[in-house]
């Protein structure tokens, strides 16, 4: 070994049990802890760049030294043999990134990196090959990371001609290498002890041509000493040795240890070419048939052939009539046991037992290294993984429905008609739990009332007569028995199925529906599922088959009876080549088929009725009916205003607020404020962007709390909020709300419109104006085709009955005839669209052509037909919480609609003058209650509808 050149290098502290050589590639893992190796890479980088021309990082060398052990000093000789290790010989536990000279050992390796791996998760390996020995002289460190002085020590390999020891002792590391490696790949292909080593049969050739090939005897020592299983003190030392001589026979020593445990914990049984399976002997025979006698084997120790290329091949246990195995091996758990008492313990139904009886026997006559051993093993294992007797008990009491109940308050505000639903659910559950309660105490007291006959005696003694009374007794017994079990309820859980648009608590409330009942929850993601073997599993003819999702989740929760979520079930991919998922959720989802499911892998029958089953969905039209034919579908509508702000103020804002590291007086929220986040932040159904919102505001104020507390003048911190702030900390207002006007002119009318992305409404202006022309019609503000519809209508009905109006002299003038109108609803980028603005239409048309002006506070909604009937619109709750909200204080709507008007919330109903009408001339009356028209004599306020 010649000393060379000295250099500063940057230096890694290699992890604690880790030594790289000259030679070999090691993975270093990057992670917080280590922001000294992060910072390393980042000096790398730079100095790559302005050194080399390509700026590669392989080109900056850099060093990589190991943890110093006290069992070996700084020349790696050992201090302490193995009988005088101490329990603390690890020394004490030391930060890598914070490890000094002292902690270090003296020799390491110059090294390169050749490349960075990461996955995008924050954490990084960085790939690192070791090019030279060299010695640590001194360590720095002043920067963040560490820098030190080494010296370069280079093989002097001189020619193996000259050197007959140096070839020698290279000839025999080649021989046990390869040695090695033959035992390693042949124990890989048989059966070995759990954790013995071995070596894929690819790698192993590969390895052995490899060290065929190799010329340099000190490159292949550090090769094999990185291989060869040894101690962290054998492998410093190895490091430590600079002379290849010394190095090279320190290897062989490691190598030819490893080889002598390998085959010391080996046997073979020999068959010689004179001995046969059995021996025939020819002087003894019977009637033709010779007598068979199997030999008796010879167990003897393995020992492997001086060319290496011996075959240590351990028979199978019991192979021609052995024991099989060591002592040890003996001792060992046998697998087939392991898993008959998994299977005993599982209480498989009959049918299951009977076909997991037959696999074991058949296991029983594989040997372990066939492939069909382990799929039969893995089969085994899924039967007796899978929960076909335990169920949770339901925590059934005389408060289940009060716990329930605030257990859904708590987590959900609002949702009434789920949480009724579900409670019936429950109420339905406990009382049949009772029934079956009281007919087991039936059952038990028969049960004891029922006299068992005598058996017959065994020792063949004349047995007394039996009593013909005791039969009768006992056959009317067993009688009563069979009735009062038929009398115990079966309980069939609901399969439900929650339909609404995204964020309003849809897979939450299945949450904690599954805390109300006690029982354990599996949420199974339905979205993007293509193939229907993910749903009913794949056939074990297959490689690497497995059962389907809701095996799989049934095994994972280890219940019978726990509450699943399919979540997104109308996002299930539709009829492919790979089959029709949604066909394969019909007997899932089938309370009449799903107590005897079938698994294509378990292949048989499953009880799913247990399993109460809720799904979600945002629509219904791409499920197919005959699957939603087997759901009972529950609605959720997207949540109003005044939902969001209670939702807001009780959940929303004190959950971000231990999000972001502040406590309830630091920050306080007024309902204005929190209005004006709903309706000029937000538009949504749900609240996960009102969430977002809130959490932004949040921030800010965190930024303004810690900028205060660390000046040391927490009094200049404000913790109300106010409106103004908003705009500092989300912007300027995303959504204008609409705010009725004070003033009105003819041809303006206020509408009511619920947006489509449901929980908000608003009114609408709709404005008419008129001009001379040819009777023309024009329409602006992005409308809908039902839209343009609607004007249509409204302007013929107009039209047809303007005469009645007075808007005419004579019945048969054309009101158009000289003049064109246009229609416009402001907030043109917004599309508008739907039946709900009919009869608002045709009051805007009568205010523009009589000049009567309709009174500001006055809003309406309803569709009409050209008989002049007000039909029913939809979103009533919606459109009249925003009419509230911009100061509207009368509201037409369609009597039809007079049931919706009940879900109104209190607020609503005492803040509105709700108005109910059936046709346009009682609307005309409600408008204008002063007006009079020359024609309303001829429809009377009351329609007959006989």
């Amino acid at each position: 070994m010649a000393r060379t050149q000295t250099a500063t290098l940057p230096l890694i502290a290699l992890p604690r049990g880790s030594v790289l050589l000259p030679g070999v590639v090691q993975r270093i893992a990057v992670s917080s802890n280590r922001p000294d190796i992060a910072s390393l890479l980042a000096a790398v980088y730079t100095r790559a760049a302005s050194k080399t021309p390509n700026g590669r990082i392989d080109a900056v060398p850099i060093t990589c030294v190991p943890f110093s052990s006290p069992l070996i000093s700084s020349d790696g000789q050992l201090l302490l043999q193995s009988a005088d290790k101490t329990a603390n010989q690890d020394g004490p536990d030391v930060d890598p990134a914070k490890a000094s000279k002292a902690d270090l050992f003296s020799w390491g390796v110059a090294a390169k990196i050749t490349g960075v791996e990461g996955r995008g998760t924050g954490e990084f390996t960085l790939l690192i090959e070791g090019v030279g020995r060299v010695r640590i002289e001194k360590v720095y460190s002043d920067k963040a990371y560490l820098e030190g002085r080494v010296v370069y020590y280079q093989d002097n390999v001189p020619s193996l001609d000259l050197d007959p020891a140096l070839e020698e002792l290279f000839s025999q590391l080649k021989t046990i290498s390869r040695e090695l490696v033959a035992i390693l790949r042949l124990s890989a292909i048989l059966p070995r002890p759990v954790g013995a080593p071995g070596l894929s049969p690819l790698l192993a050739r590969r390895l052995d041509l490899f060290i065929m090939k190799q010329k340099v005897p000190g490159s292949l020592a550090d090769f094999m000493a990185n291989i060869v299983e040894c101690s962290y003190e054998e492998k410093l030392q190895v490091l430590a040795l600079v002379d290849i001589k010394e190095r090279v026979a320190k290897v062989i020593e490691l190598l030819d240890r490893q080889v002598g445990n390998i085959k010391s914990s080996m046997t073979i049984t020999t068959y010689t070419a004179e001995t046969l399976p059995f021996s025939i002997d020819p002087d003894s025979s019977q009637k033709g048939v010779q007598k068979i006698r199997k030999p008796t084997s010879i167990k003897i120790p393995f020992k492997m052939p001086a060319s290496g290329m011996g075959v240590p091949f351990p028979p199978p246990p019991g192979f021609m009539g052995q024991a099989g195995g060591t002592p040890e091996e003996d001792q060992e758990p046998n697998e087939i046991e392991e898993l008959e008492k998994r299977l005993g313990v599982a209480k498989l139904p009959p049918e299951a037992a009977k076909v997991a009886g037959r696999e074991i026997k058949r296991l029983r006559k594989i040997h372990p290294a066939q492939a069909e051993y382990a799929v039969a093993r893995t089969y085994l294992e899924t039967l007796a993984d899978v929960p076909w007797s335990v169920a949770t008990d339901d925590r059934l009491g005389p408060d289940t429905l009060t716990r329930a109940r605030k257990q859904l308050d708590d987590d959900h505000y609002g949702l009434e008609k789920v949480k009724k639903r579900l409670l019936e659910y429950l109420a339905v559950l406990r009382l049949k739990q009772s029934i079956n309660d009281d007919v087991d105490a039936q059952i038990k007291q028969t049960e004891q009332e029922a006299g068992v006959p005598e058996p017959a005696r065994e020792d063949g003694a004349q047995a007394p007569t039996p009593d013909p009374n005791v039969e009768e007794r006992f056959k009317a017994n067993s009688a009563k028995l069979e009735i009062l079990r038929s009398k115990r309820v079966v309980d069939r859980s609901p399969i439900l199925l929650l339909v609404g648009p995204p964020g309003v608590g849809k897979t939450s409330l299945a949450r904690s529906v599954a805390i109300a009942l006690g029982r354990k929850f599996h949420r199974i993601s339905l979205g993007g599922v293509r193939d229907e073997a993910e749903i009913r599993g794949h056939r074990r003819t297959y490689v690497a088959a497995m059962p389907g999702l809701v095996v799989q989740g049934l095994k994972k929760v280890g219940v019978a009876n726990p509450v699943f979520l399919l979540d997104e079930i109308d996002k299930v991919g539709g009829s492919n080549v790979n089959g029709d998922p949604s066909a394969a959720m019909l007997e899932v989802l089938d309370p009449e088929q799903n107590h005897t499911f079938t698994d294509h892998y378990i292949n048989i029958p499953i009880d799913l009725s247990k399993v109460l089953f809720i799904a979600t969905a945002n629509s219904l039209d791409t499920i197919p009916p005959p699957l939603l034919d087997r759901m009972e579908t529950i609605y959720i509508p997207g949540y109003t205003t005044l939902e969001k702000r209670h939702i807001a103020t009780q959940h929303l804002i004190p959950k971000q607020i231990r999000v972001n590291g502040l406590s309830e007086d630091q920050v306080i929220f007024s309902q204005d404020v929190v209005s004006k986040i709903i309706e000029s932040y937000t538009r949504e159904s749900g609240v996960r962007n009102l969430e977002r919102e809130i959490s932004s505001v949040l921030r800010g104020k965190a930024v303004e709390f810690a900028d205060a507390k660390d000046r040391g003048h927490l009094e200049e911190y404000i913790p109300q909020l106010t409106v103004d702030d908003l705009e500092k900390f989300l912007g300027i207002e995303k959504f204008e709300e609409e705010i009725a006007e004070k003033t009105s002119r003819p041809g303006i009318v206020t509408g009511l419109v619920a947006y489509s992305s449901g929980g908000n409404g608003s009114i609408l202006f709709i404005e008419v104006a008129d001009m001379p022309g040819t009777g023309s019609v024009q329409l602006t503000g992005k409308l809908g085709d039902v839209l343009k519809e609607s004007v249509e209508v409204a302007l013929t009905w107009v039209k047809a009955h303007a005469f009645e109006l007075g808007l005419t002299q004579g019945p048969t003038e054309n009101i158009m005839r000289d003049r064109s109108i246009h229609v416009h609803c402001p907030s043109g980028s917004i599309p508008k669209d739907g039946p709900s603005s009919g009869m608002a239409q045709a009051i805007a048309l009568i205010s523009l052509f009589s000049g009567k002006a309709v009174p500001p506070t006055m809003a309406m909604t309803g569709e009409i037909s050209l008989r002049g009937r007000v039909t029913a619109v939809g979103g009533i709750k919606e459109k009249l919480i925003g009419a509230l909200r911009a100061g509207v204080k009368t509201v037409l709507l369609p009597a039809q609609n007079r049931k919706d008007v009940k879900d109104l919330p209190q607020e609503v109903r005492d803040g509105l003058e709700i108005i109910h009408v059936s046709h346009m001339w009682e609307a005309i009356r409600h408008v204008w209650p002063d007006g009079h028209w020359p024609g309303e004599d001829a429809y009377p306020p009351v329609q007959s509808r006989l």
